[in-house]
């Protein structure tokens, strides 16, 4: 497929602006030669068929005074007849004036009005004398015949000069037209070009750029979007540093725990089956730790990339939290963990059933770990109206109200002298937005400082 021509904003911009001027010249030349013309015909007839309506009414006694305000108040030449006779002339010196001329033409009209019976007669013709349209009438006004002219175009000198320098003024105005087309293009593109240089130095990964605003609001809109995304780009790269650098020190500890024990294993403890099972064990704790690791990885950048989807079915969610809080057995009888549940003996609901076991399990880890001297967890869901909300609360040090916003951020510890030291990876609090928002439910969290916090969210019935 044949690429399509770009075209610069300039370019089309300049295009545009020049277009128009040289559209709107040559329509001021088309009404000034063109229709002026047309006007001024229609204006002449309009005028002639007043005059001769005026003389309808007029008496003999009168027509001869009338006759002469007529000519000189309309730019018009009158001549009186009586018996194929001129008897007196009016304003007969009118430029163009045919009837002062002898044509032999208008000479045959007046002639044949004169020895006809008509009372009104309008003639159209070319006056040759001038090479212009002409309008004349014959009226019978009492015994007296009166005929009058006008031209149907306007021939006077000064329309004419203005005509001639119209021409002038065009070509002069086309030339400005392209001075101010080039002026204002440049102007507006200018600030848009500056930008474009600008993201692209951003988009190699330089986002040491600052996008001044321009005083056009669409302009300073697209600068503060590009300011926003450079702030972001900001951010982003500074959570894939943490996040390389936690990832990197959360898969080292393991293995080497791993290849410490596993080399005292071969050179030590192998004549120890005491030993060597201790260690074996540790070794399968530090392994889980990096399954725990790599599948928390793995399931937040599926989230994340929106490639994972919800498998909506309809469960008992008291049944689930029942078995999830079975799992801390061990906790509660060799380390004293109280974990209270408060719930309701059915809890019917419509979700992901394996995601949100996923949530809930990761809260409760999260409060174990941060739980208070008194070692109490506690898991509460009540019924709302249109909800069920679910409450994991902890009796730890609580979260400063500055740091409550961070605390979903991957890797966020806001407190790494934690009352426990369970598997965990720093991603549990992530892959619990992640899943509530796929799910559109209201999550949050109160925290007292000193007292203990509570995360909360809210299932839709």
């Amino acid at each position: 497929m044949k690429a399509k021509k770009k075209t610069s904003i300039q370019a089309k911009t300049l295009f545009f602006l020049l277009s128009y001027n040289i559209v709107i010249i040559v329509l001021l030349w088309v009404c000034q030669i063109k229709i002026l013309d047309i006007y001024y015909e229609k204006e002449q007839v309009d005028n002639m068929d007043n005059i001769v309506n005026s003389l309808k009414e007029t008496n003999s006694i009168e027509l001869v005074s009338k006759l002469q305000d007529i000519a000189y108040d309309n730019d018009v030449c009158i001549v009186l007849t009586s018996n194929t006779s001129v008897v007196e002339t009016y304003n007969i010196n009118m430029n163009g004036c045919a009837l002062k001329s002898g044509n032999s033409k208008v000479k045959e009209l007046m002639y044949n009005f004169v020895q006809s019976e008509e009372t009104l007669k309008s003639y159209r013709f070319v006056n040759d004398d001038k090479h212009i349209s002409a309008l004349m009438y014959g009226v019978k006004v009492g015994n007296s015949d009166v005929f009058i002219y006008s031209n149907l175009e306007d021939i006077s000198d000064f329309t004419l000069l203005i005509k001639r320098q119209l021409m002038y003024v065009c070509v002069v105005g086309i030339f400005i037209a392209i001075i101010m087309s080039i002026f204002l293009s440049n102007k507006i593109t200018e600030p848009i070009t500056r930008i474009t240089k600008k993201a692209k130095k951003m988009g190699t990964g330089d986002t040491d750029v600052s996008f001044e605003e321009s005083g056009i609001k669409e302009i300073d809109e697209l600068s503060e979007t590009l300011t926003q995304a450079q702030e972001e780009m900001v951010k982003t790269d500074e959570l894939r540093r943490d996040l390389m650098a936690n990832v990197s020190h959360d898969l080292k500890t393991p293995l080497t725990m791993i290849k410490a024990y596993a080399e005292m294993i071969r050179d030590i403890s192998y004549k120890d089956s005491e030993k060597m099972n201790e260690h074996l064990g540790i070794i399968v704790d530090e392994t889980d730790r990096l399954t725990v690791l790599v599948n928390d990885i793995l399931d937040l950048s599926r989230m994340q990339s929106n490639a994972d989807t919800l498998s909506i079915e309809k469960f008992d969610l008291a049944e689930d939290i029942k078995t999830i809080v079975n799992r801390y057995q061990i906790i509660k009888e060799t380390e004293k963990y109280i974990i209270n549940v408060e719930m309701p003996d059915s809890i019917m609901i419509k979700a992901d059933k394996k995601k949100l076991n996923q949530v809930i399990y990761n809260l409760i880890n999260n409060a174990i770990n941060y739980t208070g001297d008194d070692k109490t967890v506690t898991v509460r869901v009540t019924k709302h109206k249109k909800y069920f909300l679910v409450e994991i609360i902890d009796t730890g040090k609580g979260i400063k109200e500055s740091e409550i916003p961070y605390i979903w951020n991957k890797y966020y510890k806001n407190d790494k002298n934690h009352q426990r030291n369970v598997v965990s990876t720093g991603l549990g609090l992530s892959i619990v937005k992640e899943i509530l928002e796929l799910h559109d439910y209201e999550y949050g969290v109160k925290s007292v400082l000193k007292k203990g916090s509570t995360f909360y969210f809210k299932i839709k019935i």
